[in-house]
């Protein structure tokens, strides 16, 4: 799938080009451009690109443009969904290391809290569209894949229906997830612009366009989201280090969102769950889906003190996670 109206591009343009200051810009990774018509309309307004495509079709085009222009454009042949696979040995391209993309790019490493190194832009394909939001999660708080290099900012068209989940308040139903905590206190969300379906060059499926069926959401648009990791994320007990543990903790409070947070507590053999609750300011009997995400935070970080998080079937649960998703 590719944007292929230009009024699009142009409003795609100036959605990216919005909120940056004076002084120099970051470069832009536009992933899977297809025939570039996005590519072309952001080098005539100034922006410097790196074009990620992993279709062979599209290089030679792409090629022909970068030769033609004096390093504005970079062309890369990888594929941004099969960046960092979890395989042993050599990679074969299209699948490449974020380390290689990034040093094709020209880039280095900054500091977490310094300012944005590189702007993200592409559309998630629908049947990738759930795995890549959680592959992208455990590599943001892991500070692994393209986070080593700093808070890289996602500039993503995502579905309506998974842009409700991301941005659902607690207590909704069915819309308030572990994805929706760990997205909302990992990332602001901002919301650029939204577009009908039928602007994009999609697959057809008996004639017409192919669009994602959703039963509880409603999905009539994709929309574009500005996910902009957040400098103090890495703040108290949460690390790194643990920021395994903490997605894996979420994930288990919210797979049964209307159960009591302290059943959960009582099934990981916690003791003192009322207690605990009781300094964390958290009513006893609220539920799961009830906690704001930072509620989790707070919880996540009083849990560091008991010996829970250092027992190895949690470890062996959240690294069995990782797995499934990668």
């Amino acid at each position: 799938r590719f944007i292929a109206c230009p009024q699009l591009a142009r409003t795609v343009q100036r959605c990216l080009q919005s909120g940056t200051g004076p002084g120099p810009q970051p470069v832009l990774l536009e992933f899977a451009p297809g025939p570039g018509v996005l590519t072309r309309t952001l080098l005539n307004a100034g922006v410097k690109v790196v074009a990620l495509e992993s279709n062979s079709v599209f290089l030679p085009n792409l090629q022909s443009l970068e030769n033609s222009l004096d390093g504005q454009l970079k062309v890369i042949y990888g594929d941004f969904f099969r960046l960092d696979p979890l395989v042993s040995g050599t990679l074969k391209p299209p699948a490449m290391c974020s380390d290689k993309l990034f040093e094709t790019m020209g880039l280095a490493a900054v500091p977490w809290m310094a300012d944005v190194p590189v702007k993200v832009f592409g559309i998630l394909p629908q049947k990738k569209e759930r795995n890549m939001l959680w592959r992208l999660l455990f590599a943001l708080y892991e500070c692994n894949s393209i986070y080593r290099y700093g808070r890289v900012e996602l500039n993503l068209f995502i579905s309506e229906k998974e842009y409700k989940v991301l941005t659902a308040k607690p207590g909704e139903p069915r819309a308030y997830q572990a994805l929706t905590v760990l997205w909302q206190l990992g990332c602001e969300i901002q919301l650029l612009h939204m577009e009908p379906w039928s602007s994009f060059v999609t697959n057809l499926k008996n004639g017409g366009l192919w669009i994602p069926k959703s039963v509880f959401l409603p999905n009539d648009h994709l929309c574009l989201v500005r996910l902009t990791p957040q400098q103090n994320l890495f703040t108290g007990g949460l690390k790194p280090t643990n920021g395994t543990t903490f997605i894996f903790m979420v994930k288990q409070c919210l797979a049964k969102p209307k159960s009591r947070l302290t059943d959960r507590l009582h099934s990981w053999s916690l003791d003192d769950a009322g207690k605990l609750l009781r300094q964390l300011e958290i009513p006893r009997k609220a539920q799961a889906r009830d906690l704001y995400p930072e509620d989790y935070k707070h919880l996540f970080e009083a849990l560091q003190n008991s010996n829970l998080f250092i027992e190895t079937w949690f470890h062996d649960e959240a690294l069995e996670s990782i797995r499934n998703i990668n």
